[in-house]
């Protein structure tokens, strides 16, 4: 008796009911299409600056899906000096996260290309380059050949989640994935990219790393599925949101008897949250680029501009002298020649407190 759906004979020809997907489906691909007209009105250099920010977003959440805090500014580092996206205040990244950039810019900058057992077991040797996941010695960068079980609870009294397929199928499973991932046109991309991840996470090919190998194949259907690299939304923010339900659905339909509509309705509706976010990041990076093209003949310093961005992005709590002196790394009194300078050129002006504990906003 089957208990997993891929227990079953033939469990990779799924079924769905299209009348149940097709007006959200619909709705995700007019979306895609209004992102795309938006950003390409945008300009080179705040279409580029959307691209970056959803790269980032991509790498950072997908990561604290597993549970992990990556630097954001180290990835943002990292994906720029790779894109060749010139950037001020350049971080540099450390090994890990170096891998996990590389593998997701693979995915999206190489769209086009095959995927392959080889590809994949780059993607993983770069998510795990020291042969380790935390303190765990894990098989890195080839198909797993112990047993896969998703558990929980105290030592002993682990409940088993899911076991995945066994380790002498993996790669005739993943073989067949393959082929189908690169020689079925039939679907519309959009929703091979929803297939793509469940029947990855089904066959849970690596000893660990697969719900981000998983993510990663999502974001290349995308990219795919637009004909362009420049990624203008992240999907792993939005699963990282939804994740309780993202492990639920996942956990539910894995005993489905072939019928996946229920995994395909959540993650069509997920895809289209993470469009509507974007919308909202829009605005800002408009309103970035329009500030800029507002001084673009006024000279500032390195440091000055970065100091700019972060206030525009948000920088949280009151801009004092001694903040600027900490996140630039500066004396005092060169912070408060810095800002000095910019209240002069009208990017700046002092809020109504005086004396030391002087305040400053940006103008306009």
């Amino acid at each position: 008796m089957a208990k997993y759906i891929y227990q079953r004979k033939n469990w990779t020809n799924f079924s769905w009911q299209d009348k149940v997907i097709n007006v959200v489906f619909g709705e995700v691909r007019l979306m895609q299409g209004k992102i795309i007209g938006q950003m390409n009105a945008l300009g080179f250099s705040a279409k580029e600056e959307a691209t970056l920010t959803a790269l980032t977003l991509d790498v950072v959440k997908s990561s604290e899906i597993e549970g992990e805090q990556l630097d954001y500014d180290q990835v943002r580092s990292s994906i720029a000096r790779r894109l060749g996206i010139n950037t001020a205040g350049l971080v540099p990244g450390n090994r890990h996260i170096e891998g996990i950039v590389e593998m997701m810019l693979d995915a999206t900058q190489r769209y086009t290309s095959p995927l392959t057992e080889k590809r994949l077991c780059g993607w993983h040797a770069a998510l795990f380059p020291t042969g380790y996941s935390g303190p765990y010695k894990i098989e890195s960068g080839r198909y797993r050949t112990g047993i896969m079980q998703v558990v929980s609870g105290p030592m002993g009294k682990e409940k088993v989640h899911y076991e995945a397929v066994e380790p002498k199928f993996v790669k005739a499973e993943m073989d067949k994935f393959l082929v189908w991932f690169n020689h079925d046109h039939t679907l519309d991309p959009v929703l091979k990219a929803a297939i793509a991840h469940f029947w990855f996470i089904i066959i849970h090919p690596f000893d660990d790393g697969n719900g981000r190998i998983a993510r990663a194949l999502t974001d290349l259907l995308l990219a795919r599925a637009e004909n362009s690299s420049e990624r203008f939304y992240s999907m792993s923010s939005q699963i990282l949101i939804e994740r309780k339900q993202y492990y639920a659905i996942l956990q539910k339909v894995q005993y489905s008897a072939g019928d996946i509509t229920e995994w395909l309705a959540w993650f069509l509706h997920c895809l289209k949250n993470a469009m509507l976010a974007t919308e909202n990041t829009t605005q800002k990076i408009l309103h970035k680029a329009d500030f800029w093209k507002r001084h673009e003949h006024t000279a500032i310093n390195e440091r000055q501009r970065l100091m700019i961005n972060k206030m525009i992005d948000g920088l949280e709590g009151k801009l004092q002298t001694s903040k600027w002196a900490k996140i630039t790394k500066t004396s005092t009194d060169t912070a408060l020649r810095d800002i000095k300078d910019l209240v002069e050129k009208g990017f700046l002006h002092q809020t109504k407190e005086g004396g030391r504990s002087a305040n400053y906003k940006l103008t306009g």
